[in-house]
């Protein structure tokens, strides 16, 4: 079907709420892992899919919801000397972290449309990427176990709703297996007495989907901490790294399912750029970053309607979804054993991905330099953060800087592919192997 074909407002409408529903239970999981406002959560889903839309001239069919790959940067962050007597609000600095990896897409955005992805994406291939995936999903791992532990039948349950669905599953059901995972174990939990909906009672119909102490325009009023903020930065940043290689893929997935190469045109500069200011402006509100849907791109092959207008109309629906706090409250009020079900597949899967990353272009591991990169990586990010420390903290006159593991391992991974001899890599060279990182359940 065309991408312009027309449709009638019963069935505009129909696709345009189901679009929002295939994006909903990953979307709003997101928030309900770190902290973070589940209303602002949706506000900029819906807005920085509509300026996605604007920078692409309306041509790619893609929803962009929250990221799963930026939750250990949340953590890391929020693990913080400086955060940890809870005078410093952490939101806004992770936030600030946050919008400068989205201004590594505009960079990232330049350089492709000045020389060209293949160029550019030698410097970061599978070997760099790959391990950095495999060691954020690891990092991860421990924080779903102690959810789980609350009450592991619940989580067993949101765990095998969300495997049955996902293996199992036929049409719509099969592309939102988080979001009845979530559901079905979140009901039982209730019938069971074990949530207390004393929040969404007295939550308001109407309200604003953000509070300012949670932006970075807090800054003005209560000042910021340099060295908290350099520190931030430094350990979000990289992850964009892994995140470049998500859009990529999904751009390329989108591109095969509606059988137009969107890699051309309208090209992964302008879809670079479009997801980028969009991670950025969320990231400002403290919201979460932003990244295109594989859920959505499972709605496209579904219905086979790619008209972008439908996208878009999910995009509003969500907008208005996050004016209802009673809503928030409600996704707010998820036990704490229904998110440690569902964030063990999900943290397990996040480093399942970097392992497809590696396999899926055939990363020769017989050569020494790619086991040296891969090592020197998988020690780094997993040794420092589970080290005392938990980060190498170190001063630049009176400014203290904290890198996570993460962040060092990225550095050193960039750089020893760089100087290292023997980088083969060719981007564009192996289609399922530039569509292998896609974090989605």
């Amino acid at each position: 079907m065309s991408e312009n074909q027309k449709l009638s407002p019963a069935k505009f409408g129909l696709l345009g709420f189901q679009h929002m529903f295939a994006m909903f239970g990953a979307t709003v999981l997101v928030p309900a892992l770190t902290g973070l406002s589940v209303s602002s959560t949706l506000l900029f889903a819906g807005l920085g899919t509509l300026l996605f839309h604007l920078i692409t001239g309306g041509k790619v069919p893609a929803f962009l919801g929250s990221s799963f790959a930026f939750l250990g940067g949340y953590a890391a962050v929020a693990g913080l000397e400086f955060f940890a007597d809870g005078t410093l609000n952490w939101i806004p600095y992770a936030g600030v972290g946050v919008a400068v990896a989205g201004l590594v897409y505009v960079v990232f955005a330049a350089l492709f449309r000045a020389w060209g992805p293949e160029k550019v994406m030698r410097y970061f291939p599978p070997i760099v990427t790959g391990p950095i995936i495999i060691c954020i999903g690891m990092i991860l791992a421990n924080s779903a176990i102690n959810n789980c532990a609350a009450n592991w039948w619940i989580a067993i349950l949101a765990l095998a709703i969300v495997i049955y669905f996902n293996i199992w599953g036929k049409g719509m059901l099969k592309i939102i297996p988080i979001l009845l995972g979530v559901v079905g174990s979140y009901a039982v939990a209730a019938v069971f007495g074990q949530v207390d909906f004393t929040p969404v009672k007295e939550a308001a119909w109407l309200g604003v989907p953000f509070q300012m102490k949670d932006t970075v325009f807090s800054f003005f009023n209560d000042g910021v901490n340099g060295s908290a903020l350099i520190s931030s930065i430094a350990m979000m940043a990289p992850i964009a790294l892994a995140t470049m290689m998500e859009h990529i893929g999904d751009i390329s997935a989108i591109s095969s399912t509606v059988g137009k190469n969107f890699i051309k045109d309208p090209g992964l500069h302008r879809s670079l750029l479009g997801d980028g200011l969009a991670t950025s402006m969320a990231a400002l509100f403290g919201a979460p970053a932003n990244t295109t849907y594989g859920e959505n791109t499972g709605v496209l092959a579904l219905t086979k309607v790619y008209n972008t207008a439908v996208v878009r109309m999910a995009a509003v629906l969500a907008v208005i979804f996050s004016f209802c706090p009673k809503f928030a409250a409600l996704v707010s009020c998820m036990p704490t054993a229904t998110i440690g079900g569902v964030s063990l597949i999900l943290y397990g899967m996040i480093s399942a991905v970097g392992v497809r990353n590696i396999v899926e272009n055939q990363v020769d591991f017989t050569k020494s330099r790619n086991v040296i990169i891969a090592a020197l990586i998988m020690s780094l990010a997993l040794g420092i953060n589970f080290s005392n420390a938990g980060a190498i903290t170190f001063a630049i006159g009176s400014v203290q800087i904290s890198l996570s593991g993460l962040a060092v391992a990225s550095i050193v991974g960039i750089i020893l592919n760089a100087v290292l001899p023997g980088n083969d890599y060719k981007f564009g060279s192996n289609e399922q192997g530039d569509q292998a990182v896609n974090f989605k359940v």
